[in-house]
């Protein structure tokens, strides 16, 4: 056998000779699939020295929000009369023609990019990308730099340009950063273009070093604990396979800082196998909200949910509480932040004149107490019951109103904020109307979620079985909306209904508590997924699993897609199931 010498060509492209298109984008969100740019800025660089530089404003016929106008300072009329989207893709695409693209958080910007193609039938020419958070990462301690974010990295390297949020200047920024990056690089011993790709995806000497933590991980669904020194939960993650999932963190394929952080102080993997997916899923949420792992980011915090209620009291009111207890009479939610709540309260009070006041009242209160002006009552939407000019009576019509838009009927509501809408649309005061869509929308969403709460929390006992992907069934038994037991009916099984029975009496008891649910909200969410999804068969029924007919389960595809309108809304008519 003889030996054949090499060329250089072998080695790889020098980074001295790389043409490199540095690209930035500013877009109106973070969804590639329903956002769209507003700007981009582009740098062509090789051997520390600027070739070109691309930079303009795009039309792509969406509204600018607020916050990105304030993050930006692009706003809605600067892109008024700027090239369309289509136009600015081909200049880009020329641009950039034969060499390799590098971002900041790369696969944000290409995500964009591949996304504006595809929508306006460009072909994507397939660029090789190098991510400068990558290579940051691989290359910079935290010693160094706290953080990885572009702002950071321009300080450390001192780059000329400072990031603006604007797309030229941070592209600009990110040349200096990819400059700076690749002189660390010669220490690595990477010198080539190939290596520098590889290098910025390779495991680091941390994730390397952990791989024996994965040995002996079972195959399987199931539940993965991450623990430190003395027993410390990091990180808490459910999967499919846990062998595959669990070693995956010890790859190239894991580049995540913050995981990659945690592999680094972790001691241990715990495994909990499980029955199928859905016992997995809901042992990970339980787990997270009882550890609160400072490696996890959501699911952390269950009992920060916030709630709207019909209070008991002579002259009832709508109040944002914390907890949702059992003696409730009407509640929605649970609500993502206090301002959610506080448009969906603002949407009933549209609708029905329950008394927004705060304080307190009865009848003894209000006979002891002095006249006042009320500004609501001068306006016809609100009885005053406080000066006594509305009886209990008479208010509790009002009451027994929210209560039924609340839990059973939400016409009233959605009618009313229609004709509010429609009315101000005509008057070409869209954005009043984009902010009783608002409401609207956050009233429908939060009632649909509450009465699907309360319809499966109202079943003692609920036994289902969805086809297992390798054969068999995944059965769950849900007892008053908590998962209460998990099993599994193998493919060659000749009766179902042993396993079933097996599954039932090894299931948790659930008795009624204070709290209105018996379990967290995201459970619940999980199950309802699980429950309503293709093939599931319901083996049995304890009591009674219905929603209301007319309850707001029935708008919500109605009010998200008049939510998900891109312009402003029009006041048409008769697109409405109300």
């Amino acid at each position: 056998m003889h030996g054949v010498q090499g060329t250089l060509d072998d080695l790889g492209t020098p980074l001295s000779e790389v043409t490199f298109t540095v690209v930035d984008l500013e877009t109106t969100g973070g969804s590639a699939a329903e956002c769209g740019i507003t700007e981009i800025g582009a740098v062509k660089v090789r051997g520390g020295a600027t070739l070109g530089e691309l930079g303009t404003l795009v039309d792509c016929g969406l509204p600018i929000p607020p916050f990105i106008s304030v993050l930006t300072g692009i706003t809605q009329q600067m892109v008024v009369g700027a090239p369309p989207v289509p136009e600015v893709l081909a200049s880009f695409l020329e641009f950039a023609r034969g060499t390799v693209l590098v971002a900041h958080n790369a696969p944000f910007d290409v995500g964009f990019l591949k996304a504006a193609c595809a929508r306006h039938g460009y072909d994507w020419p397939g660029f090789p990308v190098l991510d400068t958070v990558d290579l940051a990462r691989r290359v910079l301690t935290r010693d160094e730099v706290p953080n990885r974010k572009l702002a950071t990295l321009a300080r450390f390297f001192r780059a000329a340009t400072s990031p603006t949020h604007r797309a030229l200047d941070d592209a600009r920024a990110t040349v200096d950063v990819l400059h700076g990056l690749i002189e660390r690089l010669g220490a690595f011993g990477v010198s080539t273009l190939e290596e520098a790709r590889a290098f910025a995806k390779a495991p680091t000497r941390e994730q390397q070093a952990k791989r024996h933590l994965a040995e002996g991980v079972p195959s399987g669904p199931g539940v993965y604990v991450f623990e430190g020194r003395d027993g410390e939960i990091l990180y808490i993650g459910k999967s499919g396979d846990l062998r595959t999932r669990v070693r995956s963190y010890f790859t190239a394929s894991e580049t995540r800082g913050r995981v990659r952080e945690m592999v680094g102080i972790a001691e241990r993997v715990r495994t909990i196998p499980c029955a199928h997916p859905l016992e997995a899923e809901i042992r990970e949420l339980r787990l997270i909200a009882a550890h609160k792992p400072r490696y996890n980011r959501r699911s952390k915090f269950p009992e920060r949910a916030v709630w709207l209620r019909l209070t008991e009291e002579a002259f009832p009111r709508l109040s944002v509480v914390r907890e949702c207890r059992t003696g409730d009479t009407a509640h929605l939610g649970p609500f993502p932040s206090a301002r959610a709540a506080e448009e969906a309260r603002a949407a009933l009070h549209e609708a029905t004149p329950v008394r927004q006041c705060r304080q307190p009242l009865s009848e003894r209160r209000i006979a002891a107490g002095t006249p006042h002006s009320c500004a609501l009552a001068e306006l016809g939407r609100c009885g005053a019951p406080c000066d006594g000019s509305e009886s209990r009576e008479e208010y509790a019509r009002h009451t027994a109103l929210a209560h039924e838009a609340m839990t059973r009927d939400a016409g009233p509501v959605v009618r009313a904020a229609r004709a509010r809408i429609d009315r101000l649309a005509a008057e070409l005061r869209y954005e009043e109307a984009a902010v009783l869509r608002d409401r609207l929308a956050a009233f429908v969403r939060a009632a649909a979620r509450a009465q699907r709460f309360t319809a499966l929390a109202a079943c003692p006992e609920l036994v289902a079985a969805r086809p297992a992907a390798g054969g068999g069934w995944d059965v769950a038994v849900v007892r008053r909306g908590r998962l209460a037991g998990a099993g599994r009916i193998p493919p060659d099984a000749p009766r179902y209904r042993p396993y079933v029975d097996a599954c039932t009496a090894a299931a948790e008891t659930v008795l009624p508590g204070p709290e209105r649910y018996a379990a967290a909200p995201e459970e619940m969410d999980c199950l309802l997924r699980w429950l309503e999804s293709p093939g599931v068969r319901l083996v049995e029924v304890e009591g009674t699993w219905t929603c209301p007919v007319g309850g707001a389960e029935s708008l919500r595809a109605w009010i998200d897609a008049a939510y998900g309108e891109p312009k402003p809304y029009a006041g048409r008519r008769g697109d409405s199931p109300v």
